[in-house]
């Protein structure tokens, strides 16, 4: 058949019949069938590395797989988890529902932080890093792939999520430079190895009220691990939690960062005011206004 007419059907079977989502801008109906398709084919890529290859031609038994993954899409599950492929700062990284699916959202705080990160490599000659609640290790590893001369530390409370961490760490060939641990927040680090001697520090940490759970779209909270979105009654536990440790394990000067959910960032911003650990303060804006992300950088002669 040929590829526009079989494009076309696929399409009007997508066509409203799947909810886009806010967080999810890269899924649109044309890369959401060109990622089905190259799965389909045998080629499991990113919505993002779909919307730059020639779509294959398919034999008659891919057509058929073509169209059974397509149903899986409309029934609600997520296009992520069925290619188990997401793309995070210009890198493919393998997903699953074991973890948090990198969102294009947390770039503003990945390309953040690595403009620190390679600020303070160009100062000392390289770098420590610890990343908490790392999910997938997309944010962790990100980092040790576009600075090698950093030293990367991750953990997560969420066993499964580090084995899934630790594949992509391998498939990356980084398992060298960046070594992961299970661990609640910063627990795994409580050490004179790790006391005063991290650079940066970064979290992209669960945020939502747990209220707020039950209201969530089903493709996200009934496909990936509460446990990655679920941030206490207000939404701030881990994130208080993380001001107040942080500063035991960076250098003078070090910094942390750090992603906060939709109206969290003022409040944020003035809890760090009152604590006399830090200082330098930076807050980042996405492309409506709203702060998604705040650097902090920490002084430890007040203490």
């Amino acid at each position: 058949m040929d590829k526009l007419v079989l494009y076309s059907k696929f399409e009007a079977m997508l066509r409203n019949k799947i909810v886009l989502l806010e967080d999810k801008p890269e899924e649109s109906i044309d890369a959401t069938i060109r990622a089905l398709w190259h799965m389909a084919a045998g080629n499991p890529v990113s919505v993002e590395l779909a919307q730059i290859l020639d779509l294959p031609e398919l034999t008659e038994n891919e057509i058929d797989d073509l169209k059974v993954i397509i149903d899986r899409r409309i029934s609600g599950e997520p296009l992520t988890h069925i290619t188990n492929r997401q793309q995070f700062m210009g890198i493919e990284f393998f997903v699953s529902s074991e973890a948090l699916v990198p969102r294009k959202e947390t770039e503003l705080l990945g390309y953040g932080a690595l403009e620190i990160l390679n600020k303070c490599v160009a100062k000392n000659g390289s770098a420590k890093v610890i990343d908490v609640c790392t999910g997938s290790g997309n944010l962790a590893l990100a980092l040790a792939h576009h600075q090698k001369k950093a030293e990367v530390y991750a953990s997560d409370l969420s066993s499964e999520a580090i084995k899934l961490a630790e594949r992509n760490s391998k498939h990356m060939d980084l398992h060298d430079r960046v070594k992961f641990h299970d661990g609640d927040l910063l627990a795994a680090f409580e050490s004179d190895k790790y006391y005063k001697n991290i650079d940066l520090l970064t979290c992209n940490p669960p945020y939502i009220s747990s209220g707020k759970l039950e209201d969530m779209p089903k493709e996200i909270i009934g496909f990936e691990p509460s446990l990655a979105f679920d941030g206490g009654p207000f939404g701030i536990k881990i994130l208080a939690r993380l001001i107040n440790e942080a500063p035991k394990f960076l250098v003078e000067n070090g910094w942390l960062a750090f992603e906060v959910g939709l109206g969290q960032g003022k409040s944020m911003l003035k809890r760090l005011e009152r604590n006399k650990n830090y200082n330098e303060l930076m807050a980042l804006e996405d492309g409506n206004g709203e702060i998604r992300a705040i650097m902090a950088q920490v002084q430890h002669k007040l203490n």
